[in-house]
């Protein structure tokens, strides 16, 4: 059977969406993509939490596992440019579904890998080799998922509606991230000693049910009718790389995509991975089963508040409410730290949640229609991953250790680090405003 040429493919995509509603195919891909993003963020976090509790004495010395631990959270965003650079040039020169498929493959096999995987007392120093190595295809495959899922969703969604759909994408971090911690909530039940023994496993193991729900969804996957138009155009030209002609034509797109979530992976990871460390370190004193659960509380009220920004985007554009977000989070920098330093479960519980609720909730919901904007359809997968990985890379899977080391050096003050959030908060803001408007939906609808 012949393989439908691109005019029929574009002929047989789905309709353009009426106003306020998808049509199937786009549904089924909002779908596959908020599915995919919760698994992305359950595996994260999933590993963030365990950093926190028992990857340090299982698989690294005791002289250094709490540094050791997070330099492994920091090693899976390392590999994540490498994914959305790859991964990124599959989806735009091969289509959105086969990228996203992949995301999902790389992602599912390296945490229940990791959940398999022997401890240093079994095997010796293969134990952190291979917890590196399940680290690095983790980061590969979740180096392109959020990117895939904010560009296929964009791509259906009507170009003035962008900020309100992929804020549903962007509102499903926290589902997976609130799952994590519950997942090792559970666990921690167990008993401190059962936890190292056994209970530790099961959170990764679960991510497996996760991962063929995920992938039986993204089987039956279109293609966007706008990547489809854009590759009939490119077709008709000389075939270039996708890679070459954003770095030709985009680099200042991706500078300012770099720079705009810059706030928002600091304040997200600082309360989402380190949080965890810190109230339950001997200096704050706060039991690791409620310290769990206050940080779960406190993330699900950005699921909520993540649609209401994406709204706000489509109404009053992506660049303000994205800097809203970095103005709350500079400002609520030192709070943050203050509360949570307390031990006061209340107390830090609603530090998490005001962090979450005035600035992770803006941000989210509103870099899904910023991101996508600056990018024309040929490139913007490449672009959204290279923009959004570079900074996880940098910023999210730095940040637990580096608040730690300038807590440190404070002598355990928090002013250091609270100083480091709200710079990068300020990041936030002036990419925002150099980007003059380029990254709203009026721009985007011209």
């Amino acid at each position: 059977m012949e393989r439908p040429s691109m005019e029929q493919q574009l002929e047989t995509a789905a309709p353009a969406a009426a106003p306020g509603r998808l049509p199937q195919g786009a549904r089924r891909a909002l779908t596959a993509a908020v599915v995919g993003t919760i698994i992305e963020w359950y595996d994260y976090a999933l590993y963030g939490a365990a950093a926190g509790l028992v990857i340090g004495p299982l698989f690294f010395s005791n002289a250094v596992p709490e540094a050791a631990a997070f330099a492994t959270f920091a090693v899976g965003f390392i590999a994540r440019p490498l994914g959305g650079v790859v991964i990124g040039h599959i989806g735009d020169r091969h289509g959105r579904k086969p990228a996203m498929v992949l995301t999902i493959l790389l992602m599912g096999t390296a945490t229940v890998g990791i959940g398999l995987l022997p401890t240093a007392a079994a095997i010796g120093a293969a134990a952190p080799l291979l917890l590196v190595l399940f680290r690095l295809l983790q980061g590969l495959g979740a180096g392109a998922e959020l990117a895939g899922a904010m560009t296929l969703v964009a791509e259906f969604a009507p170009p003035k509606q962008r900020g309100k759909y992929t804020s549903f994408v962007l509102a499903t971090p926290p589902a997976g991230i609130a799952l994590a911690t519950l997942a090792f909530f559970l666990a921690s039940m167990a008993g401190d000693q059962a936890l190292l023994d056994w209970a530790w496993r099961v959170p990764f193991l679960v991510s497996a049910v996760l991962f063929f729900v995920a992938l039986y969804i993204r089987s039956s996957l279109e293609e966007t009718p706008e990547y489809l138009q854009a590759r009939a155009n490119r077709d008709q030209q000389e075939k270039k790389v996708p890679l070459g002609e954003l770095w030709r034509h985009n680099r200042r797109q991706v500078f300012l995509g770099f720079l705009s979530i810059t706030g928002h992976n600091a304040v997200n990871y600082v309360m989402a991975v380190f949080a965890i460390t810190f109230m339950t370190s001997e200096a704050v004193g706060m039991a690791r089963p409620t310290a769990l659960l206050v940080v779960t509380i406190a993330s699900l009220f950005c699921i909520i508040g993540s649609p209401i920004a994406g709204w706000a985007a489509d109404r009053y554009g992506a660049g303000r409410v994205l800097a809203f977000g970095g103005i709350v989070g500079a400002l609520f920098a030192w709070p943050l730290f203050q509360m949570m330093a307390t031990g006061n479960p209340l107390i830090a519980g609603l530090g998490l949640a005001i962090g979450y609720v005035f600035s992770v909730s803006a941000s989210s919901g509103a870099q899904g229609a910023f991101l996508t904007n600056l990018f024309p359809p040929k490139q913007r997968f490449s672009g959204v991953a290279l923009a959004r990985e570079t900074n996880g890379a940098i910023i999210a899977g730095l940040s637990p250790l580096i608040a730690a080391a300038l807590i440190q050096a404070a002598d355990g003050g928090t002013w250091l680090a609270a100083a480091y959030v709200a710079a990068c908060c300020v990041c936030s803001i002036a990419a925002v405003v150099l980007a003059r408007g380029t990254g709203n939906n009026a721009a985007a609808a011209r």
